[in-house]
């Protein structure tokens, strides 16, 4: 089963996203933009995980999201993979608190669960809005969405979750873990 672990903002949020996007939505050729049901900050991909190492992953992910405290953020700037000029994913930024110990810990503890398709890519927290097949150039919309700042959240959970090929993509939440209150870690 192909799996990861995630942060999910709270609605309102999402809501502020989705009515900054909705002039753009569909204005790029060939950027596809994917269900907002599908939105989440990726913290560990794990790649394809044999059902067997399962309970040793939920343990030691459970264990790592524990040691962390919950993280105060906010949506802030837009940009793309691998840039901004020649992208294929269109992005929203995460500021506040940096998640990057967080995902190094949920990324360690799924490596020795036995996840060894683990992804160990520089961390860069972000919410992908869209894709493209194709080097796109998204200058223009990322200038055009520049003055976007949403408002404060805090994440207090981690999600590990369940990929399933579409189309559409699908996710299924396979368990849930809450961080430290914020502060004590």
């Amino acid at each position: 089963m192909r799996l990861f672990t995630a942060l999910v903002p709270p609605d309102e949020v999402l809501d502020e996203i989705a009515r900054a996007i909705a002039p753009y939505v569909g204005q790029v050729p060939g950027l596809r933009w994917p269900d907002r049901e599908t939105w989440h900050i990726t913290l560990g991909f794990f790649g394809e995980v044999p059902e067997r190492v399962l309970p040793e992953l939920e343990t030691r992910v459970a264990r790592a999201v524990g040691r962390h405290s919950a993280l105060d953020l906010a949506f802030s700037g837009f940009g793309g993979f691998s840039s901004a000029g020649r992208a294929r994913i269109f992005w929203a930024g995460v500021t506040g608190d940096s998640m990057t110990r967080l995902a190094d810990s949920v990324r360690a503890g799924a490596r020795r669960a036995g996840a060894t398709e683990t992804d160990d890519k520089r961390f860069h927290p972000h919410l992908t809005l869209a894709r493209s097949k194709r080097e796109t150039d998204l200058r223009p919309l990322i200038e055009a969405l520049s003055g976007f700042s949403g408002s404060p959240w805090r994440a207090e959970s981690v999600r590990l979750v369940r990929s399933h090929a579409g189309p559409p993509v699908r996710y299924e939440s396979l368990a849930e873990w809450a961080l430290a209150p914020a502060g004590r870690s």
